[in-house]
């Protein structure tokens, strides 16, 4: 996991992370590298630990043990100033959007600017409809509510605002839920053109492995808590990990043992 990538230092680089919740272990002694300026994905069904991984990377979640380092600065136990510091370099797509019901469109989408960056409102303003139309969205929707916008809509101006800061690091949560196929690329070619315009490093969790297949250059699967495979996205089909295998393509028979209740 650890392999050389053109001997670049990793933007992220996680050693040893784990977290359990009780007796419940969710994180066990995970290793991972992203590179400057890839698309990195992580795999895994639900409950296999990475939403919790996403949030000790955030600063969310304290984890019980590891490390990990953005820019080669530990974000494990770091506070006030210096996690805010660390957490400007960040954008982030959660997946229901998180849009704040009671602002406007542009204000959801300015809302880092406002409050992270303390610009002026009229310039935030104009920053905010900037990102709009960079995700396809004219002027008119900065000035609805996001009780007015169908699912496709929200999702792109989560995008927006995921964007807005211009982050060096952009964290995309499940981009695909909830929408249909063809909602689903759409979000998935926006997603790859607005990483690539900002050179933005980017680290997606999913189990929609068509959306997978469009944004990364390479995958992890994470299985009780360990990476259990690590590769280009472009391989993945031949991976040779039983796991992987059962995993992309949906079967109910294989290593993996889905918890089923009889009724």
């Amino acid at each position: 996991m650890t392999e050389a990538h053109n001997n670049q230092a990793p933007k992220i680089k996680i050693r040893g992370l784990s977290k359990a919740f009780g007796d419940k272990v969710v994180l066990d002694g995970v290793d991972m590298d992203i590179f400057p300026g890839e698309s990195f994905l992580v795999i895994g069904g639900s409950g296999s630990g990475k939403s919790v991984l996403l949030k000790c990377i955030l600063g969310l979640l304290h984890p019980d043990a590891g490390s990990i380092e953005v820019d080669g600065e530990e974000v494990v136990g770091a506070r006030g100033e210096d996690l805010d510091r660390i957490r400007r370099k960040f954008g982030m797509l959660f997946q229901n959007s998180a849009l704040f019901d009671s602002l406007p469109v542009w204000e959801n989408v300015a809302f880092g600017l406002i409050q992270g960056q303390r610009k002026p409102r009229e310039e935030a303003r104009a920053i905010a409809l900037e990102k709009l139309a960079a995700v396809g969205l004219n002027e008119d929707v900065g000035n609805l509510t996001p009780a007015e916008l169908s699912g496709g809509m929200r999702k792109r101006v989560g995008l927006a605002r995921a964007i807005a800061t211009e982050p060096e690091i952009i964290f995309f949560d499940e981009p695909t839920t909830g929408l249909d196929p063809i909602m689903g690329d759409v979000i998935d070619r926006l997603i790859v053109k607005c990483v690539k315009q900002l050179g933005a490093t980017a680290l997606s969790i999913t189990h929609d492995m068509a959306s997978a297949r469009r944004i990364s250059d390479r995958t992890a699967m994470l299985y009780h808590g360990q990476i259990i495979w690590v590769g280009n996205t472009a391989t993945i089909d031949n991976s040779g990990n039983p796991y992987v295998d059962q995993f992309i393509n949906g079967r109910a028979e294989g290593p993996i043992e889905m918890q089923v209740r009889a009724l």
